[in-house]
């Protein structure tokens, strides 16, 4: 069931394999960042807004009804909380609503993210965390009315 969310943490492990110290792993989380979406102004509204982040940060979900899989974009105006919510949003994007709720993010962990940033910026990547799950669950119920 959570095969392709799996597959999508190796990838990201993968990424950061050539990353022996904690700034080259920021280096590539700014990288990242910087593959992040670019939201019309528009879609840029309190429902979008997630707290606790350090930096303004941004997330667009929606379910494809048809596919039952959920979709995320994201625009943050700091290149490293753009590049912490990409960390998720590569692995998330295009799951069903209930792999995004049980498949835990353990390549984080492993790859000792946390390490490297600071507290600010590691609640900031919680709150992208959670909010994830929030649409997820959202899409969840929706889906099983």
């Amino acid at each position: 069931m959570f095969d392709s969310c799996l597959e999508k943490q190796k990838a990201i492990i993968e990424l950061f394999k050539s990353c022996t110290t904690a700034e080259k792993k920021y280096q590539m989380i700014i990288e990242l960042g910087k593959t992040q979406s670019h939201l019309e102004e528009k879609q840029k509204t309190d429902d979008t807004f997630v707290r606790g982040c350090q930096s303004r940060m941004f997330i667009k979900s929606w379910l494809d009804k048809e596919k039952g899989l959920v979709f995320f974009e994201s625009e943050a105006d700091a290149l490293i909380s753009a590049g912490l919510g990409m960390l998720l949003i590569r692995v998330y994007s295009g799951e069903a609503p209930e792999t995004i709720l049980k498949c835990p993010p353990t390549y984080i962990e492993e790859l000792h993210i946390h390490q490297t940033l600071t507290p600010g910026r590691a609640n900031g990547l919680a709150a992208v965390y959670v909010r994830l799950k929030q649409d997820a669950l959202k899409y969840y119920i929706e889906q099983n009315k």
